[in-house]
């Protein structure tokens, strides 16, 4: 690592970076290949490339037991899973989605594209989530679902929601693309309210290249979902609805994610590995709170998420702008939040000052399967200098016109 003896080595200022890789805040698994052919071959045999071929059923079949549910309906990706679910359990004749603004930049963007309208509410300032608190004041006569995104470190309030969600009568639709291998006092994460929604991304903590799928104990939505995705037909072939497109997951996402699913246990226990790592490392730097994750329950350890409190002595768009220029691709924690941004379509935002706060305090640092420990080592040693030098960084920054 480059030494960072004074202002003048920090990459954005001239010096040498610590990182001539980027180290990013995605997982990046790269599963096991010769396991990965091995499931290719299933297909191959077969000679059954699409439309549930064999490696697709059996992913479908493990990952309901690995959720401990009934049913897993898989997809090409997972907008399609959260679009087509959102469609099939949302209450005819009303149109408002009740979901948070702090959550991933693309939900209410597929909500307006339903023809439905998001309505956000404000999160829980300790979840940083939604809860049956923040989501009560907003229900009405036209509201037709709740969507509730799990935060990207530990659950949120699932008994409080779905205890709602079953005595107001409406739809409850966690997306749980976070919490794959998370459990709550309520049981493991999968199995909660109407349907729970995951990503195949490679971001994610199961890589299949891409792609998602619904997890679900409700036997009718389960074969909705399966015809939606079927151009609207049954297994026989025959036409059940009256509309459906191809949104099956192919094949080979499927054996990547086979083998992706193989490693999940090897993957949590070298997860724990860096957290723990940062936890470290990180209680030595002033002015930083390493989001703990609630290790009563089983977690995957995969996000490393900050909050940069008050006595830190920069902002958080100029901490992220010295450590990106230092190949360290820390990012902002769902900032600006969802009802701040430019939308070209309707959408219903009561005052959210609790959003609003916490959306300028966090970030995410790196993790995942090509981040190390000694990387996070040296993570955390810019973190420490850029404190210690934190003065002359300010007046080089604002001298620059960067601040």
């Amino acid at each position: 690592m480059p030494g960072k003896m004074q202002v003048d080595d920090l990459a954005l200022f001239g010096g040498s970076p610590v990182f001539a890789i980027a180290k990013s805040t995605s997982n990046l698994l790269q599963p096991n290949f010769e396991q990965f052919m091995a499931y290719s071959d299933l297909f191959l045999q077969a000679q059954r490339y699409i439309d549930g071929g064999p490696a697709v059923q059996l992913l479908e079949r493990r990952l309901a037991e690995f959720h401990r549910v009934a049913h897993c309906i898989t997809f090409c990706s997972g907008f399609w899973a959260l679009a087509l679910t959102i469609a099939a359990l949302a209450i005819p004749g009303k149109r408002e989605i009740i979901m948070p603004s702090l959550t991933y930049r693309r939900m209410p963007d597929i909500v307006a594209w339903l023809g439905l309208t998001p309505h956000f509410c404000d999160v829980d300032p300790q979840m940083l989530s939604l809860s049956a608190a923040t989501v009560t004041p907003h229900i009405n006569d036209n509201t037709a679902l709740i969507l509730a995104p799990h935060p990207i470190v530990n659950c949120c309030d699932v008994r409080g929601l779905v205890q709602l969600a079953h005595e107001r009568k409406l739809p409850l639709f966690f997306d749980s693309v976070e919490s794959v291998y998370e459990s709550t006092p309520e049981g493991k994460i999968g199995g909660q309210g109407h349907a729970e929604a995951f990503s195949l991304h490679a971001c994610k903590l199961l890589n299949g290249f891409g792609g998602g799928y619904i997890t679900t104990q409700d036997s009718k939505l389960a074969q909705q979902l399966a015809s939606l995705r079927h151009y609207g037909m049954d297994e026989s072939g025959k036409v059940v609805l009256s509309y459906g497109m191809n949104a099956s997951l192919n094949e080979m996402h499927a054996a990547l994610a086979l083998a992706s699913l193989d490693d999940v246990e090897h993957q949590v226990q070298r997860n724990r590995e860096r957290y723990r790592t940062y936890q470290s490392g990180l209680a030595q730097v002033s002015g930083i709170r390493l989001i703990a994750f609630d290790e009563q329950h089983a977690t995957a350890y995969k996000n490393i998420v900050v909050e940069l409190l008050d006595d830190w002595p920069l902002s958080r768009e100029e901490t992220i702008r010295i450590l990106n220029a230092e190949g360290i691709l820390a990012r902002s924690y769902y900032a600006p939040p969802l009802h701040c941004k430019p939308m070209d379509f309707a959408f219903i935002a009561p005052p959210l000052p609790v959003t609003e706060w916490l959306a300028e305090r966090f970030m995410n640092l790196p993790c995942g399967h090509l981040v190390c420990n000694q990387d996070i080592g040296h993570i955390v040693d810019i973190l420490v200098f850029i404190a210690a030098q934190a003065e002359p960084i300010g007046t080089r920054l604002r001298s620059r016109g960067v601040a």
